[in-house]
């Protein structure tokens, strides 16, 4: 039995062709734009890593064992006492690793607050770490800032017992 195929099926064919040919040639830009990738509050300074490179190349930024998170009281940027010495160990980490070109500061608070508001004091947060480290001695050059708000807690729960976890200042680093 002969199958014939008339001229909608070629033409069928062919769209359908095409399309799957359109989609496989996404360069990924898109993709990273609906992720929120490039874009937000740091953006061009995360962005600045990147530069000269393909974007096949890049690579997240990853945390690392040696520097270490501190935290902020509610409704606070104020870097607290106990936060000093983890960034005096931090900026040690720092300046005695070159291969981390760059180190990505992400400000973090609890839920409570607008979207707006927490994202606006994450990256106070985050600033005022970034300041702290300048004035001990670490390259501004070597610094990012970004500001996740409340939209990437460390710990799930809706009292002072996960809150006090969230509002947080993370490293992570470019290598």
């Amino acid at each position: 039995m002969a199958i014939r195929f008339g001229f909608e099926h070629v033409i069928l064919t062919f769209v359908l062709v095409s399309f799957v040919a359109l989609g496989c040639s996404k360069d990924g830009a898109e993709d990273d734009a609906a992720l929120g990738l490039g874009s937000g509050i740091g953006s061009s300074e995360f962005d600045s890593g990147t530069s000269g490179r393909s974007s096949d190349t890049y690579a997240e930024p990853e945390k690392v064992r040696e520097l270490a998170t501190i935290y902020f009281d509610f409704d606070s940027s104020t870097i607290r006492a106990d936060a000093r010495a983890t960034l005096q160990a931090n900026t040690g980490a720092i300046q005695g690793t070159r291969e981390w070109r760059t180190v990505v500061i992400e400000g973090h608070t609890d839920e409570r607050g607008t979207e707006e508001y927490n994202l606006a004091l994450g990256e106070q947060r985050a600033h005022a770490t970034r300041q702290y480290l300048e004035d001990l001695g670490v390259p501004s050059s070597r610094l990012q800032v970004v500001s996740f708000g409340e939209s990437a807690p460390a710990v799930q729960g809706s009292d002072e017992s996960a809150w006090r976890w969230n509002r947080r200042v993370e490293f992570r680093v470019n290598r």
